[in-house]
């Protein structure tokens, strides 16, 4: 039986309300973000209250983040992390993250994010050669769709027994599903989708939280 209820503006505004607040940097963030013509990128609200929950619950003191935007995932999870907490966020975009790195000073959190402006998979696979492979807690996947089972494999690498991963837009705008022949992204994620509901390796869950996503935990 399906049990997915319709949504308006007065109960995603009631959603809204009842998860953890932002801050006043958080919020200004956000919005300053959704004034710019890619706003589409930025994760919504609900996300951040979903990624700073699993980042508490993975007791995350080490995390990854690949794609940053504007930063406003990365603000929030640096936020619930501990003083000496470290996030290597992983973006190939100067101009997009410089907007983030401000708001990071003035939440007091910059110190604890490892900016990296590299193609995120590089990022990745260095990481790893430095001996770094086991050790993260959390991990959050927002890039580039056609890299997602590069992605996957890299954080699954990196992340300890019991790390947890979050990937977004698993359901790619309803498109998930009879996607184009040509729809190189949406054959990516589908091929993550369903390697993970089968992988060994994880115990994992898919949601329809905003545009879908897929929360695995390392065995």
């Amino acid at each position: 039986m399906k049990k997915i209820i319709p949504f308006n503006d007065a109960l995603y505004d009631y959603l809204v309300d009842t998860n953890p607040p932002e801050s006043d940097v958080q919020r200004r963030l956000r919005e300053q973000t959704a004034a710019m013509a890619e706003a589409e990128l930025q994760i919504s609200r609900e996300q951040v209250g979903l990624l700073q929950f699993l980042a508490q619950l993975s007791g995350a003191r080490k995390a990854i983040e690949i794609g940053v935007f504007t930063g406003y995932s990365s603000l929030a999870v640096a936020l619930v992390m501990p003083p000496d907490g470290r996030l290597v966020a992983c973006d190939v975009s100067d101009e997009w993250t410089s907007v983030g790195r401000t708001y990071w000073k003035e939440a007091g959190v910059d110190a604890k994010i490892d900016l990296r402006i590299a193609p995120a998979i590089d990022s990745v696979r260095a990481l790893i050669a430095d001996g770094e492979a086991g050790t993260f807690d959390y991990a959050f996947i927002d890039a580039d769709k056609e890299s997602y089972p590069d992605y996957y494999e890299g954080c699954l690498t990196l992340l300890r027994s019991g790390g947890v991963m979050a990937l977004d837009n698993t359901l790619r705008g309803g498109r998930i599903v009879g996607y184009a022949s040509d729809d190189e992204g949406a054959a990516a994620v589908d091929s993550v989708n369903r390697k993970a509901a089968t992988d060994p390796r994880v115990a994992m869950c898919h949601l329809n939280v905003s545009d879908g996503m897929l929360i695995a935990m390392k065995r």
